[in-house]
């Protein structure tokens, strides 16, 4: 059943891989200009697994101590995944202990495999997304500790390096868009995070976002609910 699961997962998860370790060594090369041994790479990444967060969490090392500060950049940082969450409750229904590490191992890239792929007839739907997850997590952590070991021998200039991580969404969402028939989510979320943007400023807007976008959403649900409730 594993091997099976483990079979069906791996392909989809290859062009992520090629991803990552790029991602990841970019961001192992930016730890060890800042001075950090690449053991912290390799334990941020194992335990963070927030790309995002991790390279903003280099900086806040290097800065005075404030956990305040720290959680609300956190929280303002990967505020999207308390709604990656509740659209994945169904999908973690019933599969047992492991659960607990799809919800721990669930990043953007994860969640748009386990959210929009169906697992083959015969796999285990749990085991499926387990192996999406973990494989996912292998590359980002053997991409973030191999680009922290080259860079012991390996200098260049780092400065925007942590760009590659919205150039990676932007290269997701256009891979979903031509994937897509039904473009007006996207739309939503684009239109919501503009005019969010322009109201709250760039570094506030986030939250603003994903609630308008949530907002639309479920006016849309409602909506089309009573057109069905007038057809009938």
């Amino acid at each position: 059943m594993k091997k099976k699961a483990f079979k069906a997962a791996l392909p989809h998860t290859l062009p992520i891989c090629v991803g990552f370790l790029f991602l990841g060594m970019s961001y192992g090369f930016m730890m060890r200009s800042k001075g950090f041994s690449f053991v912290y790479p390799l334990f941020m990444s194992m335990f963070i697994f927030a790309g995002s967060m991790e390279f903003v969490t280099a900086n806040l090392l290097l800065s005075a101590f404030n956990p305040l500060y720290a959680f609300l950049l956190a929280l303002m940082v990967n505020a999207r995944h308390l709604f990656y969450g509740i659209s994945m409750l169904e999908k973690y229904k019933n599969t047992g202990f492991k659960k607990f590490y799809l919800i721990y191992g669930m990043c953007d890239e994860t969640f748009s495999v386990n959210c929009t792929v169906d697992q083959p007839e015969g796999v285990d739907r749990g085991w499926f997304m387990f192996f999406v997850t973990l494989l996912n997590q292998i590359y980002w952590v053997a991409g973030a500790t191999a680009g922290a070991l080259l860079g012991y021998v390996i200098h260049f200039d780092t400065t925007g390096i942590e760009f590659v991580m919205t150039a990676l969404f932007v290269v997701m969402f256009i891979n979903q868009w031509e994937e897509a028939q039904d473009h007006r989510p996207a739309l939503v979320g684009l239109g919501c995070s503009v005019v969010c943007l322009l109201l709250f400023g760039s570094s506030y807007f986030i939250i603003p976002a994903m609630v308008s976008i949530i907002l639309c959403f479920e006016l849309q649900r409602r909506m089309e609910k009573r057109k069905e409730t007038v057809k009938s």
